[in-house]
């Protein structure tokens, strides 16, 4: 571990690769000799389009994507995205389907309802407080689109397969889990993502929208809430977050060529998950929040015996260099979440004080 540098199992803003954070560091007063900061060049400028260009680049090829996919950079968070995606894909008289897994979910819909839209709730996992996915899912065969969060931050949850929608477009909020394994892309006419979690900075919205969805945008929205005002130019209608661009193109990057591509990626994924939620299964003192079918590879959320012991842990954790494995706010207990950026060794210090912990409190 670099000095200074704690193990961050923080939830988002989260763990950067730490060559991706030396390589801006590097180039932050100087970007490749233009005498400026790259929070400096004109979005405008030639340095800028190869930035944006490769970016793009670099997640056609991870993704495998073709050319009925555009790759779009977007202001607002995922969180913008929930009014945007009715707003310019569910039109009068029709209806689309939403599951409901969970705290971003419930967001999503209640953005759709907040427009009067007419959405139907197809499944959910409510009923046992989001510990799992749900497999029973009422599909209407018409609906213009089913929206889902492919991994639940809070409640340590994940599609570990997408549900078989037929004919009906699959929207997905991937804000946590993006880049973290392959994808049958057909699957999807849209996925999207806050780039806090897994792949940059907060700041910038990735969006991957198919064609057949952004030709039914209308022209009645807003201009700034179109999808079609930024797919077509370069998401560039007007400046664009260019630090989080740059950022995500340096993660992309090392997905590509340090890490070797996502089925790499996603075998350094299953090992980190492994190891953690091997420890918690077998330890008899710490209890796992969801179901083990339904586990995140992204968010391992744990309770503790009572919760005095959960504020030590999480105390005594940070005094060791071991931060941000506090429970969200609306749940409590603990998480780590061991994004793509989280080492193996990260892992394996947690699970050693973990050990350690229980060995003196249990």
């Amino acid at each position: 571990m670099t000095q200074n540098r704690i193990h961050n199992f923080n939830a988002g803003p989260a763990a950067l690769p730490l060559e991706v954070l030396e390589e801006i560091q590097a180039s932050f007063l100087d970007y490749k000799g233009c005498g400026m900061s790259i929070t400096e060049i004109s979005h405008r400028s030639k340095w800028f389009d190869d930035i944006i260009n490769d970016a793009v680049a670099r997640t056609r090829r991870l993704l495998g994507l073709d050319d009925r996919y555009q790759v779009l950079f977007l202001q607002g968070g995922a969180s913008m995205q929930f009014a945007m995606i009715p707003m310019n894909f569910l039109a009068h008289g029709q209806s689309a389907d939403y599951i409901n897994t969970g705290t971003w979910s419930a967001k999503a819909i209640k953005e759709a309802q907040i427009q009067n839209k007419t959405i139907r709730v197809a499944a959910s996992s409510e009923d046992r407080n989001f510990a799992y996915i749900p497999k029973a899912i009422d599909l209407d065969a018409d609906a213009a689109y089913v929206h889902i969060t492919s991994n639940n931050t809070i409640k340590g949850t994940q599609w570990a397969a997408f549900p078989d929608t037929g004919k009906v477009p699959i929207i997905s909020d991937m804000s946590s889990d993006i880049m973290s394994r392959p994808l049958d892309m057909d699957r999807f006419a849209m996925i999207y993502a806050g780039a806090q979690k897994n792949i940059g900075p907060a700041g910038v919205c990735m969006a991957i929208v198919r064609q057949d969805l952004l030709d039914r945008v209308p022209d009645t929205i807003p201009t700034m809430l179109r999808y079609t005002t930024f797919s077509g130019k370069n998401s560039m209608y007007n400046t664009p977050p260019c630090f989080g661009v740059y950022t995500i193109q340096l993660v992309l990057k090392w997905i590509e060529e340090t890490i070797g591509g996502l089925e790499k990626m996603a075998a350094a994924n299953r090992e980190k998950g492994d190891r953690l939620y091997g420890f918690i299964d077998n330890s008899g003192f710490y209890q796992g929040t969801a179901d083990a079918d339904s586990r995140s590879l992204m968010n391992v959320t744990f309770r503790l015996p009572s919760e005095d012991l959960e504020k030590k842990f999480v105390a005594d954790a940070l005094a060791l260099g071991l931060g941000g494995l506090k429970g969200h706010r609306s749940v409590g207990g603990c998480r780590a979440s061991i994004y793509n950026a989280t080492r193996i060794d990260a892992v394996q210090a947690l699970v050693d004080f973990m050990k350690n912990f229980m060995d003196k409190n249990g």
